[in-house]
């Protein structure tokens, strides 16, 4: 081709690549396959790098940037940039309806005016400010103070649901909201978890913590995605808010469908109701709902006050960060040795339950935070999330605060703590420290290892306190008459945990190895290890750079895994287990059951009646199969148990198989 001729087919390759790329991120569609994607790509660059002068700055190869940046530079926002006034209450809103309708009969309107609303759904993410020129993104700025932000293009334009180029050419300003999926979220802390990085707190902080980024191609792997929901800044702008958010759409943004025009408080109420209770079954985090008056016209006659539109509220969720009072701090040690330092708190209600304790994480999160005994913190708790301690309110300190310093031996055996070199953990090292061996053993024992039913933390500190059991192999060495003569312990309930234990004793090499407690190997890393290896002999063989090619586990992890397996102690350990009676029982249909299920993915939805959804898991786990938290287009399989949730609607939007539990069963028999 010369050069016309490769141009004229740069520009169908650009126009084609972003009509998939609209598909795919912004309507959850599919057309083509990806690696018939990647081809179009993959000439587009081949076409450019014969040609640079023909790239320009929409093409799909310029997503990522190449030199990493040094320093964000400012940037003056053209159009002002609000932050909205919260409500928490029905009350707050029902004083809101009442200003708007004042301000506008003030400002000549019928004093029957009845104003209608748009409710937004408020994705708790970075807000952003998008600015095209003739149909071109420009620049993508952060809010900042409102009036300057940080120009951030270059890790913005990695964001495949952002257009780099719109569908008319007009100059435009947006804003929208960054944000980084659960399913995505979940993914990156199980890689940092695996490589022994610190975890991110939550999804807004990764993503915020993305875009700060100097590198655009770190925030490419970062998988970020932004809704677009208002057009503040341009020619010809629409009448109502309704009007808006179908012309941002009709521009080829992403905008997020959950909207609804309200006529009344009431109907605010009943659609932040609704959300109120459906908001974990989406996913992104949604914190609130934003109240729109609809009407643009009286958008402008309500105006704005000092920091924020008079014209809109954000009517807040329940409370995922509040404010008390720490009134201790306490260490609690781990499995591994690890000491923890916990906030005893003055008990107070967050995301629905009364909290009275929060992690501090070390020593460094402590000095980081210059928390003290005594300091009012603010908290913070999102669904499972261990509550924890995000900051102090130093302007409420009355100088009777009392700083906090880590022990410098083990609380419970008085053995000096030590600090590894690029940790930021203290540990006691006391191979025979009480307090570990107590949380060992209960790790040894619970659900996700061994699953004895009923053997409990206190049962543990009482057969440790009487002398029965002192490590692993001694449980499997009890009798109904150890048992019996003690306090609590009746002949029913001697019976129960001799039988738990006895059917622990059938176990796969995933559990097994995660039971044993190895420091920085979790649930997944012990059933990756289990996937690549037949028996506990083979990790006596294995070096560490073999096991370093073991997908998802990295040199720190790796490390720990070798050193532990040819420590003689742990050796002697395994050995022990399995003249106990421990047998590991997915090695034999090992090969077999990876041809039934391999790499096939499956989504469990609703309650299953035959089986615990943690045992479907392990059946699918054990038939080569693998278990995904959200659906997808690589999601083979849904499963639904009765009252399934929204992953059933997914599935069916994608056209993914969905099975009822009897199917299910026929397939893992």
């Amino acid at each position: 081709m010369n050069k016309s001729e490769t141009e004229q087919r740069i520009n169908k390759l650009k126009k084609e690549i972003n009509h998939h790329r609209y598909l795919y991120h912004v309507l959850d569609k599919q057309e083509i396959s990806d690696a018939a994607l990647d081809s179009l790509k993959n000439e587009l660059e081949k076409l450019e790098r014969q040609y640079p002068e023909l790239i320009t700055s929409d093409s799909p190869t310029q997503r990522i940037g190449g030199k990493p940046l040094d320093k964000f530079r400012k940037i003056k926002h053209q159009v002002a940039q609000w932050s909205f006034n919260d409500a928490f209450e029905k009350g707050e809103i029902i004083d809101f309806e009442k200003r708007v309708k004042k301000i506008l009969v003030e400002n000549g309107e019928n004093s029957e005016v009845n104003p209608d609303y748009i409710c937004e759904l408020k994705i708790d993410g970075l807000h952003i400010v998008l600015t095209y020129e003739q149909g071109i993104l420009k620049t993508g700025a952060t809010r900042g103070d409102g009036k300057i932000g940080e120009d951030v293009t270059q890790n913005l334009k990695t964001i495949e649901s952002i257009p780099l180029k719109i569908k008319e050419e007009r100059d435009i300003i947006v804003e929208g909201e960054v944000f980084m999926s659960k399913t995505v979220f979940e993914e990156l802390n199980k890689k940092r978890k695996k490589s022994g990085e610190s975890l991110f707190a939550n999804p807004r902080n990764a993503a915020a913590g993305a875009i700060r980024q100097l590198d655009s191609k770190i925030v490419k792997e970062r998988k970020l995605d932004c809704f677009i929901y208002d057009l503040s800044g341009g020619e010809k702008l629409p009448k109502t808010q309704v009007e808006e958010l179908e012309l941002l759409k009709n521009l080829g943004f992403k905008v997020n469908k959950f909207w609804r025009r309200c006529q009344s408080a009431d109907d605010i109420f009943k659609f932040y109701d609704y959300w109120k209770e459906h908001k974990d079954k989406e996913d992104y985090w949604i914190d609130g709902v934003v109240v729109k008056i609809n009407n643009c016209f009286w958008q402008d006659k309500i105006g704005y006050t000092g920091k924020a539109p008079r014209w809109a509220i954000a009517y807040k969720f329940p409370a995922e960060q509040t404010t008390t009072i720490i009134e201790d701090i306490k260490i609690q040690i781990g499995r591994t040795g690890a000491l923890t330092p916990v906030a005893h708190l003055k008990p107070v209600n967050v995301a629905g339950s009364t909290v009275s304790r929060a992690t501090l994480h070390n020593e460094d999160e402590i000095k980081r935070l210059d928390v003290k005994i005594g300091d009012t913190v603010i908290i913070q708790k999102a669904g499972d999330i261990i509550p924890e301690v995000v900051s102090v309110v130093k302007g409420l300190r009355t100088g009777g605060e009392k700083k906090f310093t880590m022990p410098k031996k083990c609380p419970y055996c008085k053995t000096e703590i030590i600090r590894p070199e690029g940790e930021v953990a203290l540990y006691c090292p006391n191979k025979n420290c009480f307090a570990v061996e107590l949380r060992k053993l209960a790790h040894f024992v619970s659900k996700k290892a061994f699953n004895m039913d009923g053997f409990g933390p206190n049962k543990i500190k009482q057969l440790v306190g009487e002398g029965l059991v002192s490590n692993f192999v001694d449980i499997f060495k009890l009798k109904k008459g150890d048992l019996e003569p003690l306090e609590r312990f009746e002949e029913k309930s001697a019976d129960n945990l001799i039988d738990a234990i006895e059917k622990s004793k059938k176990i796969t090499l995933g559990k097994f190895i995660f039971a044993l407690g190895i420091r920085h190997v979790g649930e997944e890393t012990a059933l990756d290890l289990s996937k690549r290896l037949n028996s506990t002999d083979e990790f006596k063989n294995i070096s560490q750079e073999d096991l370093e090619e073991i997908n998802g586990i990295g040199p720190k992890v790796a490390e720990s895994i070798y050193n532990y397996f040819h420590n003689r102690e742990n050796l002697k350990l395994t050995d022990d287990l399995l003249k106990a009676g421990v047998n590991i029982k997915n090695t034999e249909n090992k090969n077999k059951a990876s041809k039934e299920l391999a790499g096939q993915s499956f989504v469990l939805t609703g309650t299953l009646q035959t089986l615990s959804r943690d045992k479907a898991k392990e059946k699918i786990r054990a038939l080569g199969g693998n278990i995904s938290s959200a659906v997808s287009k690589n999601t083979d399989y849904v499963v639904i148990g009765k009252n399934p949730g929204s992953k059933f609607e997914k599935a069916k939007e994608l056209g993914i198989r969905i099975i009822e539990e009897e199917n299910f069963l026929e397939i893992i028999k």
